[in-house]
C-alpha cells in the first residue's frame, strides 16, 4: 500500500477505536509531521480549519496530542508508542465496562426448566479459534484434535495446545506426516498422528465445495468441526456438548477410526 492507503487505513481503525472522523484525521496528520499548526493540518489533512481546533481538544483531552500555547499554536501527537498504549488502555477499559454491564443484566429463563442438548453453528476464524481455544482450556481428562487444514495451525493454537495441563491427554491428528512434524515440534508434549480418516485428505473428488477444517472432542462431551469453503477461505463450523449428544457420539466413533491404535476414544 502507498502512504495515501495506509493514512486511510489507519483513520479508519482509529474510528473503530472510537475517534471522530476528523479526530481520526487530525491525529494521523500529526503523526506526519513534527508540529503544526491549524492552518498547516487543515492542508494536509482536508479537515475544515475551524474543525482543526475542535479536533485537537478531544485528542488532547485524551492524551494523543500537546499543544504549544504560541501565536500561532502549534500542536504534536504524542510518540507512537504512548499513543498506542494509550488508545489500548481506552479500548480495554470499554471491553471491561461492556462486560460488567452485560454480566450485571439479568437473564430470562425461556427453557422452561428442561435442559436441552443443542447444535450450534458459527462462522469465522476468529470466532472459531477463539472457541476452540476455550474448549481446550477448560479440558479436564482429554483434548482430540484433528487438524485438516495447514493453514489453522496458527500461533494462537499453538500457544492454546502448549498450555493444556499435563494430566490432560493431547492427541493431535494431522492428513500428512510433514504437518505431524511440525506439530510435534511445536507442541513436544501431544501425542500426534497421522489421521486414518481418508476423507481428510480432499483425494476423493467429494470436496468441490467444502473441505474439513478441524475436529475438535474435549473431555468426550463437547465437539467442534469446522468446514473450509475453498474458494473464500472462509471457515463454518458446528458446535455442541453434553455427553449423551447424538453429535458427540457419532463423532467419537469417527475420530475412533482415525486415532486408529494410538488411542480409541472408547477404550
Amino acid at each position: 500500500m502507498n502512504t495515501t492507503e495506509n493514512a486511510e487505513e489507519a483513520i479508519e481503525l482509529l474510528q473503530q477505536l472510537g475517534l471522530k472522523e476528523y479526530e481520526a484525521r487530525c491525529f494521523v496528520g500529526l503523526n506526519r509531521l513534527s508540529s503544526a499548526t491549524a492552518k498547516r493540518l487543515s492542508e494536509l489533512t482536508e479537515v475544515p480549519r475551524t474543525r482543526v481546533y475542535d479536533a485537537i481538544r478531544v485528542l488532547e483531552a485524551q492524551g494523543l496530542v500537546e499543544i504549544q500555547h504560541a501565536s500561532p499554536q502549534r500542536f504534536r501527537s504524542v510518540s507512537l508508542e504512548e499513543a498506542t498504549e494509550t488508545l489500548r488502555e481506552e479500548y480495554e477499559g470499554r471491553v471491561d465496562r461492556l462486560c460488567d454491564a452485560l454480566e450485571a443484566v439479568d437473564g430470562v429463563d425461556d427453557s422452561g426448566g428442561h435442559e436441552i442438548q443443542q447444535v450450534w453453528a458459527m462462522s469465522g476464524q476468529d470466532a472459531i479459534e477463539n472457541r476452540t481455544g476455550r474448549l481446550i482450556e477448560r479440558a479436564t481428562e482429554e483434548v482430540v484434535l484433528v487438524v485438516a487444514d495447514e493453514e489453522l495451525v496458527t500461533a494462537e493454537l499453538v500457544e492454546n495446545l502448549n498450555v493444556v495441563d499435563e494430566d490432560v491427554d493431547l492427541l493431535v491428528g494431522t492428513p500428512a506426516e510433514s504437518l505431524q512434524r511440525e506439530i510435534q515440534a511445536a507442541v513436544p508434549h501431544a501425542k500426534t498422528f497421522v489421521s486414518g480418516l481418508e476423507w481428510l485428505h480432499g483425494d476423493d473428488g467429494t470436496d468441490a465445495e467444502t473441505a474439513i477444517g478441524r475436529l475438535l472432542l474435549v473431555d468426550r462431551s463437547a465437539i467442534l468441526v469446522s468446514t473450509i469453503v475453498p474458494v473464500s477461505r472462509s471457515e463454518q463450523a458446528i458446535f455442541g456438548e453434553g455427553f449423551g449428544n447424538g453429535l458427540v457420539v457419532i463423532a467419537r466413533r469417527l475420530m475412533a477410526q482415525g486415532l486408529l491404535t494410538v488411542r480409541d476414544p472408547e477404550a
